[in-house]
Formats: C-alpha cells, sequence, structure tokens
C-alpha cells in the first residue's frame, strides 16, 4: 500500500532498522551537512536530527541515501521493475473480443495512471498562519560554509501556466533572504521558468511550496516527465493510489493534502535578485546570479510538522539515488523512442548529465551517431555533454568494461563527433557562456568494411566452455 505521508515512510524506515535518531544538539548551519556527507559516504541510515538548535521541528534527511531505500520508497524491490511496468503501459494493445477484455481488466487496472483528487481539507492544514509566520522558525540548512545563506533544497515548487491553465511541479532550491521572502532559482530550461516567462504580462505568477510529502510524490517533483504528462498522476501511478490534493488557502494552486509544510506566495516578474552562492550537486559552488524573488502570503503546517532536506555536494551524494532512479525508471520510454537501445548508464561520479554511456544493436553504418543525436534531441538528455556509444555486449554498467571496449574500439580522428554551440546545463561551469556550450559523442562500436574500416576485427578472448565447466566443479576444491 501507498505511504500516507512522510511521518508512516519514517515509522517503515525504523522498524525495518534503516533510521537512525539523532538526539545530541546540533545546528542547522554546517553542522547537519557534515553529519549527512560522512553518513552518505559510508552507506549509512536515513537521519532524524530531533534536537536542532534554534528550532523546535526536527529534520529528516537521507532519505533515498541507498539503493535499498530508493526502491523502499517507490515500494518495489528492483528499480527495473517500475520501468517494466511503464513498458507494459507502452506496450497496451487494445482487446480483440470482449472475453478478452474481460480478462485483461486486472492488466488495465495495474497500468492505468491515478490521476489526482481534490479534497476539501487534509493535514497540512492543521495550522493556519496569514500573519504573524516566519521562515526563522525552520531548521532550515545552511549547507556549506561558502552558500550565500539558508536553502531550502527539497521544496516542491507548485505553479501554474497562465495560457494553458495546467499546474506543474518542479524542484528548485530557495535560498532564504529574511523571514518572508526568499529565491527562486528557476533555471532558462525548466518549466517553471517558462510559467513564470509566460505571466510577465500579468506581472505576478502564484506559487505553493510543498516540504515533506510521500517519497513517491518527492520523487515525482524530480522526474523529467514529457509535458503532458502531470506529476501528480506519475506520483499515484508509482504509488498505485490517487494522490489527494487540497486548494491553497491565498492562492489558486492545489498541494498535497499530506504535505508536512506548505508555503503560498507569489513572484513577481519585475523583481529579481542575487542568489548563490551555493554548493551544488556538481561538487562546485554554483555562481550568485539574478534569479526572481518569492514573497510568501501564507503558512500552513501540521501541527507536528518535519523539516524534509537532502544535501547534495562532491559525489555520491543523496540525490545519486534519484537519478539513478531516473534512469532505470525512464529507460522503457527511451526504447520506445530509440528500440535498438539495449542499456544506458549515466554514471554518478559524472554528475549524470556529463556523461551517457549507451549500448545498442548496431544495424548499419552510422547508426552509432544517429543514437547521439537523438538523446540530444530527448528532453533533459540535450544536458548529456558526453555520450559514448558501444556494441550490445557491453555491459554499461560495469565501468572497466565500458572503458576496456572504448578505448580499443574508437579511433579519435574518426570515431569523435564535437558539436558547438549547443545547449548546456545552466550548472555547468566549463562552458564559455552560460547554457551554451560543446557535446561530444564517441562511437565505440565495432566499425566494418561499410564505414571505412577495412582491417579485420580480431576475436575478444574467451575460455573453452568445457574448461569452464570442468573448473566450476573444482572451485572448491581448489580453495580459491
Amino acid at each position: 500500500m501507498a505511504y500516507k505521508d512522510l511521518h508512516e515512510f519514517i515509522d517503515v524506515l525504523e522498524k525495518k532498522g534503516l533510521l537512525k535518531r539523532i538526539k545530541t544538539q546540533v545546528s542547522a548551519e554546517l553542522e547537519i551537512t557534515e553529519i549527512i556527507d560522512r553518513v552518505v559516504k559510508k552507506g549509512g541510515p536515513a537521519l532524524l536530527f530531533e534536537n536542532v538548535k534554534g528550532s523546535k521541528i526536527p529534520v529528516f534527511a537521507n532519505a533515498f541515501g541507498t539503493m535499498e531505500r530508493m526502491c523502499l520508497a517507490l515500494e518495489t524491490k528492483e528499480l527495473d521493475d517500475v520501468g517494466s511496468r511503464i513498458q507494459k503501459l507502452l506496450q497496451f494493445e487494445a482487446p480483440a473480443s470482449l472475453w478478452e477484455g474481460i480478462k485483461m481488466l486486472p492488466m488495465v487496472a495495474e497500468l492505468t495512471s491515478f490521476p489526482p483528487k481534490h479534497v476539501k481539507t487534509g493535514p497540512c492544514k492543521e495550522v493556519i498562519q496569514k500573519e504573524g509566520f516566519s521562515l526563522d522558525e525552520y531548521p532550515i540548512l545552511k549547507c556549506w560554509q561558502g552558500d550565500g545563506g539558508r536553502f531550502i533544497t527539497l521544496p516542491l515548487v507548485f505553479t501554474k501556466n497562465i495560457n494553458t491553465g495546467r499546474q506543474n511541479v518542479g524542484m528548485y532550491r530557495m535560498q532564504v533572504y529574511d523571514s518572508k521572502t526568499t529565491g527562486m532559482h528557476w533555471h532558462i530550461h525548466k518549466h517553471g521558468a517558462r510559467d513564470y516567462a509566460d505571466s510577465k504580462n500579468d506581472g505576478k505568477i502564484e506559487v505553493a511550496v510543498a516540504i515533506g510529502d510521500d517519497p513517491a510524490i518527492v520523487y515525482s517533483a524530480t522526474a523529467p516527465l514529457p509535458d503532458n504528462i502531470d506529476e501528480m498522476m506519475f506520483a499515484g501511478f508509482l504509488r498505485k493510489k490517487n494522490v489527494e490534493l487540497v486548494k491553497c488557502e491565498t492562492v489558486d494552486l492545489y498541494v498535497p493534502a499530506h504535505s508536512e509544510i506548505v508555503l503560498e506566495g507569489y513572484v513577481d516578474s519585475k523583481e529579481r535578485r542575487t542568489e548563490g552562492p551555493f554548493g551544488d550537486h556538481t561538487g562546485y559552488y554554483s555562481l550568485a546570479d539574478e534569479f526572481p524573488v518569492f514573497h510568501i502570503t501564507c503558512i500552513t503546517h501540521r501541527r507536528d510538522p518535519i523539516y524534509h532536506a537532502t544535501v547534495v555536494g562532491i559525489p555520491p551524494m543523496e540525490d545519486a539515488f534519484l537519478g539513478k532512479a531516473t534512469e532505470r525508471i525512464f529507460l522503457p520510454l527511451m526504447k520506445a523512442q530509440l528500440p535498438e537501445i539495449v542499456d544506458i548508464n549515466l554514471p554518478v561520479e559524472a554528475v549524470f548529465h556529463n556523461l551517457c554511456i549507451v549500448s545498442i544493436k548496431k544495424r548499419y553504418p552510422g547508426h552509432a551517431k544517429k543514437i547521439m543525436f537523438a538523446l540530444w534531441g530527448m528532453g533533459q538528455m540535450m544536458f548529456a555533454k558526453t555520450i559514448i556509444v558501444l556494441d550490445d555486449e557491453v555491459n554499461v554498467q560495469d565501468l572497466r568494461e565500458v572503458l576496456w571496449a572504448t578505448t580499443t574500439r574508437y579511433d579519435p580522428a574518426k570515431d569523435v563527433t564535437i558539436i558547438d554551440r549547443a545547449p548546456t546545463d545552466t550548472l555547468d561551469h566549463a562552458s564559455p557562456l552560460t547554457n551554451l556550450g560543446s557535446k561530444m559523442g564517441i562511437d565505440a562500436t565495432r566499425k566494418g568494411a561499410d564505414e571505412g574500416f577495412n582491417r579485420e576485427w580480431p576475436e575478444t578472448l574467451k575460455m573453452d566452455e568445457k574448461v569452464k565447466k570442468k573448473i566450476d566443479g573444482m572451485w572448491r576444491e581448489l580453495g580459491l
């Protein structure tokens, strides 16, 4: 069954021995980050800081910090199983007869996305503050010593497009300026920035920010979904239960009813303010720049709220497992458009978008280059700085095998493609221009005469199967 809220997920983690309660008093300024960084890098538990200096509200962090907890968050044994559900949905065909349709009803129920359900109220409305509220009451982290201030690091930011009327949610860091004002870190490529840009004629855009939710809802806010798929519907699909949404008090937006904390307010299109620096997932400080300003008009929260936070930095950090979930869950969508793809690896060490390793069933000359350009044209894959294309027998999840196959199968002069002046992630510090830089594609597939390679490929080393079986039988006796 789907988790009702963040509290229930925390209870499950604790029962499974995957949560550590920290009762020692710690500061939200730098100290919590130092603890989280050490724990994540050694594969440690989720953390609940119950005694945060200057606040009565506990901090929950490192929720997704291992593959085990990431799977538990999405209630699956393997992340690939979620991808398989999506693959079945993509392959679904209408039944040929009534009887066949009746037999397929359980499958239809399994594959049907659950639309969000509007409810009159919810736990996030237990306390409503339209006056006298302050962000100073919340244990918002200052993560790294060079940060420009305290940052809300795991917010679900809801907006509505003035032209389409569609509600969207994304995750964008928010620097706290004062008790009622924050920054809104909308990159030019993100959906929130598009809603903001479309609202300029009206001057303001309403915004609601939910903090602390069922983990499937939190993950869905980070997912690179197509524009026509609602994030809350996708969360319902993941959790196999409708997400309950409740209308905000001062803005015309709906937020998850079981959220811990909700900030309501607006962003004025004419107002920008310096935001940053911020110790980012790239392992560097993202530079200070001008960003929109969020003005809070109301705060609602549970009577016993938990502040949900994350810390990013030099990988691996908690976001590594969110990224790996996206890699596995959305692989079937890539295969639906490019069926020759066998597997994809976005290595954590390369901060995901800096390196994409893909294996394909190669069928014709130039096939690898076709895959490169197709991936660069596919949503957020446009941020992939480097793409390596390999033959289907290479295990792209094994970096030793990838390095061996790549370096022994490509010729730098002929097999490397460089594209200049292409879109880059805003946080790509190596690009000479913000949001604009270059890409590299490496064709590390075997080439034949149809691609101008007239030499004979040597045979890959393989042991005789009879010998392998004989040694298998002797293995215990060998004591190795």
